[in-house]
């Protein structure tokens, strides 16, 4: 072959390398080899044996799997050792936090203590409490919800008592804070104690949670004199994540997927966040340790999310930062299977316009990743906001490209939502949510299936490559441009040599 004739030849292969192929990006619905056939092996009835054994897990272990409970640990050993029985290089790194420790939780009335559980982000009342009249917001479907639900009563320097239900906390709060009360107690509205809830943002008076049965009692006792007394203290308190990593494939561009471990202390937390933690960690063990991948695949599963994101938050902030730079992207699962589902994926290009904005750059494109998959199935998606509610969170703080499913906690599915993807409009996607009743019985396994078959595909073929969300090719395609230019430099020379020749 002439110099010439080979130079043309590598020009017309450098530019089949240079262009995108149906297999060099894990949008495409048809994907690499490798994401088809993960994606068939992950089934539902893989997944739930997991939930079944989560279940277990927590009935033998006072109900639940929160942090800092024996459930929990146990959940911790079982994940940890199907990984390493599959040949992962399996860590569980230790993190401390700071829990608070219950001082005193009463509303005292006529002699009578009742329950008063300090809502996240309340201040505390001093020690010996605050003591006013107890004022009864006027009970309707949104009790507390506006400023005039306090009108023709003195609330200055009282005790106010709000039934939950029609707004949040918050602004339950807000409002008695406004109307002059010193102190806030909200009885629930279904049975049991009001435990695990929030204000949200930091609250102007100590406002406690009661249960629906003390609640109605307590109504019927005002203008009592009532005493609420909540403190507590902090104490640091230990805790461990999962993290496994496949053998093979590049560390400095590492795929990252995770899933929160732990439950809220009422229940087994078999949907939140059993179906995420089971869906990915039998997509771990189905890929394999050693699979025939670029980039390494790393696993995480979260713990004390309940409480706050810390699990992730803290093990994101130990890294340096060229630890952070060997992370490609991350992908979170939270809730995957909600028994009256949607189909949402993190929205990474803010193209719906809602809330916190667009992702880091890349998550875009893991957005498109998850939408082609769904698509390619017949299956309608929305979007849903960065929210900051789950693990994702402080990975985008540093700049990682993130996305991921949802299937929906207490928001209520609309009849559009239940049009296109049927279940009941004008109930919550889950009702269960950090409830007792989240058991294996509150899991809709068709839409744990298709979520399941989404993680694998898309965690798959990230592990191909990357190359749309940060840049970085797979090596076969990068051994194929080192060929030509030594094809070319090779070309050149003896192209040189011929003219001179000549």
């Amino acid at each position: 072959m002439s110099g010439r004739t080979k130079l043309a030849a590598v020009l017309a292969i450098s530019a089949l390398v240079a262009a995108p192929t149906a297999t060099a990006s894990a949008a495409e619905p048809a994907g690499p080899e490798l994401a088809k056939k993960l994606a068939k092996k992950v089934t539902v009835e893989g997944v739930n044996r997991h939930l079944i054994a989560f279940q277990r897990i927590a009935d033998r272990n006072g109900g639940n799997r929160a942090a800092l409970t024996p459930g929990y640990d146990a959940s911790v050993d079982y994940v940890a050792g199907k990984l390493r029985d599959q040949g992962f290089i399996v860590t569980t790194p230790n993190f401390s936090f700071e829990v608070p420790v219950t001082d005193a939780e009463t509303a005292r009335v006529d002699g009578v203590n009742y329950q008063a559980l300090i809502l996240t982000a309340s201040p505390q009342t001093p020690a010996g409490g605050i003591t006013g009249p107890l004022r009864v917001v006027p009970e309707d479907t949104t009790t507390g919800c506006e400023a005039t639900d306090f009108a023709g009563q003195n609330f200055t320097g009282s005790v106010a008592l709000i039934r939950r239900g029609g707004c949040t906390f918050e602004q339950k709060h807000l409002n008695a804070f406004a109307a002059g009360a010193v102190a806030v107690l909200v009885s629930n509205n279904t049975a049991g104690p009001l435990a695990n809830v929030t204000l949200t943002n930091p609250g102007k008076i100590p406002t406690g949670g009661i249960s629906q049965a003390d609640g109605t009692t307590l109504a019927g006792k005002a203008g009592a004199s009532v005493t609420v007394d909540m403190r507590y203290h902090n104490e640091t308190r230990t805790q461990r994540n999962v993290i496994a990593e496949t053998r093979t494939g590049r560390k400095n561009n590492v795929v990252m997927a995770g899933a929160h471990l732990d439950s809220v202390e009422l229940g087994a937390g078999i949907n939140d966040n059993g179906t995420g933690s089971a869906a990915l960690l039998e997509t771990a063990l189905q890929l394999g340790a050693r699979p025939k991948v670029d980039n390494a695949i790393r696993f995480a599963w979260w713990g004390a999310e309940e409480r706050g994101l810390i699990g992730s938050e803290e093990w994101v902030r130990s890294l340096t930062f060229e630890q952070q730079l060997d992370i490609a992207l991350y992908l979170n699962f939270d809730m995957v299977g909600s028994p009256n589902a949607a189909y949402f994926i993190y929205d990474g290009d803010n193209s719906d316009g809602v809330g916190a904005g667009e992702g880091p750059y890349g998550s875009a494109q893991i957005e498109k990743a998850f939408a082609d998959y769904f698509a390619a199935k017949g299956v309608p998606t929305e979007g849903t906001d960065f929210s900051g509610r789950s693990d994702y969170g402080e990975f985008i703080a540093q700049g990682i490209p993130a996305g991921g499913l949802f299937t929906g906690a207490e928001g209520v599915k609309t009849e559009a939502q239940a049009a296109k993807w049927g279940g009941t409009a004008g109930v919550a996607y889950d009702p269960c949510y950090h409830s007792k009743c989240d058991n294996l019985g509150n899991v809709d396994r068709v839409a744990l299936g298709r979520n399941a078959g989404a993680i694998a595909f898309v965690t798959a073929a990230y592990g191909v490559s990357t190359e749309d969300v940060n840049g970085v090719p797979p090596r076969s395609a990068r051994a194929e441009v080192r060929s030509s230019a030594a094809l070319m430099q090779s070309a050149a020379h003896d192209d040189h040599n011929h003219l001179a020749v000549s």
